[in-house]
């Protein structure tokens, strides 16, 4: 296996394609290709698979991929870039543009570094599409937010909308000094298999308003967290009352719920509402 990229080797391949790494646009590109190796190993990536990566940047995981997979397609915003990665092999796929809203093709995996301030948008984009399994690269605190658990401080809606929709599992940690140029904050490489909702609810929609509408004040009581979002969910705010009058959990916090007992509050107000 060969040893960490040089930093003045991203430099070379950089200045070569008239590229400036631009932190606006989360460019950070990993130069331990170490990571990249275990990465694809953890993937599972097999002679039929097409692989969707986001954020390729010089490639350094895209020439992994190619060995392994039918197909990669690599989304990358930087035509540059874009252009450069055409020229790994004939069997990539390379989408100019911003990953959060261009068409993509189907594809059975994902792995990729992704850039940091488009992972929350991205992520739940990947989760409403059919595919087999990814793994991700995020920035630590948002790796530990996707896989917390009620009570922690970590918690957030993210935690509970990704639980309802897959399995998530933080594989490793990722120092800060593995990409260049070197980010503020150490990442972590987390796995993500796409499961059906792990309990029933009357409308998922509604679920996702609730989660949301609690979290957005999360150290209110949840009946008052709601209450300033009655709108989402009846058509008066005298419905609204009545059906929060008997729903469960209501003088709770959204960090103290757990996913189901979200998914009983929901039903409460889906029912009588």
């Amino acid at each position: 296996m060969p040893p960490p990229m040089e930093p003045r080797e991203v430099r070379r391949r950089l200045e070569a394609l008239g590229v400036r790494a631009s932190r606006g646009l989360g460019q950070h590109f990993l130069i331990d290709e170490r990571v990249a190796h275990r990465q694809v190993e953890v993937a599972g990536i097999t002679a039929h698979d097409i692989v969707l990566e986001i954020g390729p940047g010089l490639g350094v995981l895209t020439e992994r991929l190619l060995k392994k997979a039918a197909k990669v397609v690599a989304v990358e915003r930087d035509r540059r870039l874009a252009r450069a990665l055409r020229t790994l092999g004939e069997n990539i796929d390379v989408i100019e543009g911003d990953a959060v809203k261009v068409p993509l093709p189907s594809f059975s995996k994902v792995v990729s570094n992704l850039p940091f301030q488009i992972s929350s948008p991205i992520t739940f984009r990947l989760l409403d599409l059919p595919f087999e399994r990814a793994v991700l690269m995020y920035q630590r605190e948002f790796a530990e937010r996707l896989v917390a658990k009620p009570g922690s401080s970590d918690y957030s809606r993210l935690s509970v909308k990704a639980y309802v929709r897959a399995r998530t599992e933080i594989l490793e940690r990722v120092p800060r000094s593995a990409f260049w140029p070197q980010p503020k904050v150490d990442s972590a490489v987390v796995l993500l298999e796409p499961r059906p909702m792990p309990f029933r609810v009357v409308d998922e929609q509604r679920y996702d308003a609730v989660v949301d509408a609690a979290f957005a004040h999360r150290r209110k009581a949840i009946e008052n967290a709601l209450r300033l979002a009655w709108r989402r969910f009846a058509a008066t705010e005298s419905a609204f009352d009545a059906s929060l009058a008997h729903a469960p959990h209501r003088r709770r916090r959204a960090g103290e719920l757990t996913p189901e007992e979200f998914g009983e509050l929901a039903d409460a107000l889906a029912t009588k509402g």
